[in-house]
């Protein structure tokens, strides 16, 4: 089995790909990345030499090089992660996300459609008799979609799309198009909708590893507003876990909700991060919190996301392995015995490097 992942250089997409090389020897797994500033290669060098494993450099805006790559390879399935991510970046640059996250997935779903794979191999659902070996069109989004909630409710999969923000408008828009295949098109398709992750070699944009990197360095520690938006935090391992057991066992066409049962404040948890690393760094208790600085809230900022991932856990049995004090615990170490990738990924430095190595491979 063929298997192309987007994204898979970046953050989740990373852990994505080590858990399918890793775990099924027998698929042959290719790595699908632009390498833009989330895009590190360096997430990936414990499996880069597998023989299972190959890396391919491309833009999914590039319908022509996407046409092309789909018409030689024929792979059996997709797993599509590659996107623009960032709510702050999509306010600056909103055709940025555009680009990337609706034409590039309409480009993937018109690659694949046309490479004629699917309708050859995918019998009628998934999970029933597909025994690993039949099509798919794997659409990875996020809660975003669903706009915001008040102080009660979660997210279900019945929820009504309410996208708040340029980047979580794109994602809504790349969601009805994966539909629109399926329903038009009898594309084999399942898509999955995230809580915030967190965990290792996470790009230090969002808040988590920002503030690991500030607090190491004893910068700020920005926070919008009060720090009273309330958040989901799903570990990023516990997510690969959840993408794997969905793609091998969902019924085509369906939708689920992936969430770490973890809802916290800003504030909360950046309070319980510095209390975190006062200890690691041995430094008295509160030394870090007196870095926390309040800064003007960002616009659209939605106040509260939570995930019901009730159907997940039902219909296939997934639920998080850890909880988010434990899921925080393993990060905070994994940045504090990394600090060469930290400082070279907040430097840049990385990118220039391991464009080069890629080069010379």
């Amino acid at each position: 089995m063929k298997i192309l992942i987007t994204g898979g250089a970046g953050f989740i997409g990373s852990h994505v790909v080590r858990l399918f090389v890793n775990k099924y020897p027998n698929y042959t797994i290719h790595n699908l990345d632009k390498l833009t500033y989330a895009g590190n290669l360096a997430n990936l060098t414990d499996i880069e030499k597998k023989p299972n494993y190959k890396f391919v450099k491309g833009d999914i805006v590039d319908a022509s090089f996407i046409n092309s790559l789909f018409e030689k390879e024929k792979y059996n399935a997709v797993i599509h992660l590659a996107a623009e991510s960032h709510v702050d970046r999509s306010i600056t640059n909103p055709l940025e996300f555009v680009m990337t996250n609706v034409i590039g997935t309409v480009n993937l779903l018109n690659a694949y459609k046309k490479s004629g794979v699917y309708s050859q191999t995918a019998p009628l659902s998934l999970g029933e008799g597909r025994g690993g070996e039949a099509a798919l069109f794997y659409h990875v989004s996020t809660d975003e979609v669903y706009g915001a909630l008040g102080e009660t409710g979660m997210f279900t999969e019945e929820t009504s799309y309410d996208p708040h923000s340029p980047y979580s408008a794109s994602k809504a828009s790349s969601d009805h198009f994966v539909r629109a295949y399926y329903d038009t098109y009898k594309l084999p398709v399942v898509i999955s909708n995230c809580s915030n992750n967190y965990g290792p070699n996470h790009f230090p944009e969002k808040l988590i590893p920002l503030c690991i990197h500030n607090i190491k360095n004893n910068k700020p520690l920005p926070i919008y507003g009060k720090g009273e938006n309330v958040r989901d935090w799903l570990f990023v391992k516990d997510h690969a876990v959840a993408i794997d057991t969905i793609f091998h066992q969902a019924k085509l066409g369906s939708t689920y909700n992936i969430g770490g049962h973890n809802e916290w404040t800003n504030i909360d948890v950046i309070r319980l991060l510095c209390k975190v690393m006062d200890k690691k760094l041995n430094r008295p208790d509160g030394t870090n919190e007196k870095l926390i600085t309040f800064v003007k809230d960002r616009a659209g900022h939605d106040l509260r996301y939570a995930i019901d991932a009730t159907k997940l856990k039902n219909d296939l049995g997934w639920v998080p392995s850890v909880t988010f004090e434990q899921g925080l615990d393993q990060t905070v170490d994994w940045y504090l015995q990394n600090s060469e990738w930290l400082d070279n990924v907040t430097s840049g430095n990385y990118a220039k490097y391991y464009e080069e190595q890629y080069v010379k491979r």
